[in-house]
Parts: C-alpha cells; structure tokens; sequence
C-alpha cells in the first residue's frame, strides 16, 4: 500500500514538473546593447533575423512555438527624444517549420543612456520594454524587460555587460535572468569582430538546473555596406536547454538627420561601433545627466 502511494506521488510530482509553466524568450532579438541611440529628430531602421539551424524539438510549453528550425524575427523603429532617451516599437514574428507565419503581438521600448557613448570610456544606460506576446510564444500575455548596460572600451576593444531582467506578468508570471554579455576588437573602419554571450538561468532565486539553463556564445562580425550597418553571428548551445545552432544577422539603417544636410548620423542605434573616449567640454557638460555634473566637479 505504502509502495503504491509512493509510485503514484511520485507520477503525480513528474507530471507536474512536465507541465509547469516556464517563460518562453523567443529569439526576435538576439543582442547586446551599448548605449548608442539615434540622434535627437532622428529615425532609425533595424531587421532582426535569427535562424534555428538546429534546436530543440520540444516547445517550452504545450502548444507553443517549436525552436527547431524557426525563423524568428523584429523590425524596430526607434526616434532620438534627446540625446539621452530613445523610444523603440518592435512587432516581432516568427515562422515555424512548416512555414506558418505566426505574430508575436508587439513591444514598446525607453533606452535612457549616457550621452554620445560612442565617444566615453565608461558607458551607462538601461532599457524599459514593455511587450505584449500572443498565446504561441508565451503563457503570461503582458511582460517587461528591464536590461542595464555597463561598457568600458578603448581605440581598439570595447567590453558590454547586460545584466537583463525579464519580467512577465499574471497567473504565470515571474521574473528571470538572462544576461548578455559582448567583448569585441577593432580590426579596422565599422570593421569589428567578436564574442557575444546569451543565457537564461531560468527564476530569480529558483534557477533551473544547469543542464535545463540557456547558455549560447556568439561568434560575432559587424561592418558597414554602403549606408548600411550589418551585424552577423553564429551562435552554439552549450546545455541540452539551449537550441544548438542559431545563425542571427541584423540590418540597421539611420535615416538624414533633419537640419544636418543629409547625413545620417550615429548609424543604427545599439550596434557595435566604437570611437575615441571623450574629455569634458562646455557643451559636453550642458547635455550631461544630473548627476554626471557631479561627478565631474
């Protein structure tokens, strides 16, 4: 008797863990962000794609998207509010293996960073993104990013941290922690190459098993064509969590800056472009935060 309630505790138990509810991160957006942002009155232009080469063949939860072999994906549009605070809209979408186009609802984003951090040493900023996501890619409907970015580089190496925070709201909300990471060298002009690091360690403070966890390096280039930035990588799943093989790219495309007699500016915002650290100057201190004044008296 004891025997059998045991067995059937233990099914019940397994077959509670199967169907638990996790957050599902589908891949639209595969990147690590470094505080730059789109000049004040200026549009900018991203196409994320991400192709699951190889992945798991098992959704996250019943119904919900299979990685393997997907196509997932965003447009972004984004606008210079100041040269401090970027607004962004994503729809981001997705294409089975069988070729269905799905819709994955649509994010808002506020980047609040240092000013002009392609031209510091130490770079700051955080990213709020506010997202609705249909019942295909996650069980909870509303959620929300809250990504931190700290960078240091030189004439030649730049290193990111994005210590990133994901939210989501309702019966199946919670909240995980999926850092990124990017150390990258300059081999030449808009000529760079590097590694990116992506996971997800599952809940705050019930992180998965290792072996369930998400941990993806990126062999990563990025470069100009023409008027536009291009960034490619190749990504390799270290865990049976992660998909094994995921190829991204992203094209970004910075529109005239009104008022600048056509140029176009910074360049897609959040991309790898490094510059020469800046000293203070009067119209450096007349855009700096608060509290970067005072730091620098």
């Amino acid at each position: 008797m004891g025997g059998s309630f045991c067995s059937l505790l233990l099914v019940a138990v397994a077959a509670h863990l199967a169907l638990a509810p996790r957050a599902a991160h589908a891949a639209d957006e595969i990147q690590v962000y470094n505080a730059e942002i789109a000049e004040v009155g200026q549009w900018t232009f991203q196409q994320h794609l991400n192709y699951t080469l190889q992945g798991r063949t098992q959704p996250e939860f019943s119904g919900g998207l299979v990685p393997n072999h997907s196509l997932n994906g965003t447009p972004e549009v984004a606008y210079g509010l100041t040269d401090w605070w970027e607004v962004g809209f994503y729809a981001p979408f997705a294409v089975d293996s069988g070729g269905h186009l799905l819709s994955n609802g649509f994010k808002i984003r506020h980047l609040f960073v240092t000013p002009h951090a392609a031209e510091r040493a130490f770079f700051y900023g955080v990213n709020f993104e506010f997202s609705y996501t249909t019942p295909k890619f996650s069980q909870s409907r509303f959620g929300m990013e809250v990504r931190p970015i700290l960078g240091v580089r030189n004439a030649d190496w730049e290193f990111i941290i994005n210590p990133i925070v994901d939210l989501t709201f309702g019966q199946h909300g919670e909240a995980d922690f999926a850092p990124a990471a990017r150390l990258a060298r300059k081999l030449g002009k808009d000529f760079f190459v590097g590694l990116e690091y992506y996971a997800d360690f599952g809940e705050i403070g019930h992180f998965l098993p290792l072996r369930e966890q998400q941990h993806m390096p990126f062999a990563v280039t990025d470069f100009k064509l023409g008027k536009f930035d291009i960034d490619l990588g190749i990504g390799y799943g270290l865990t049976p969590g992660s998909d094994r093989l995921i190829a991204k790219a992203i094209i970004g495309y910075a529109f005239p800056v009104p008022g600048k007699n056509g140029e176009t500016g910074n360049g897609a915002p959040k991309g790898a472009v490094m510059g020469r650290p800046a000293t203070a100057t009067p119209n450096s201190l007349s855009r700096a935060f608060p509290w970067e004044l005072v730091a620098m008296q």
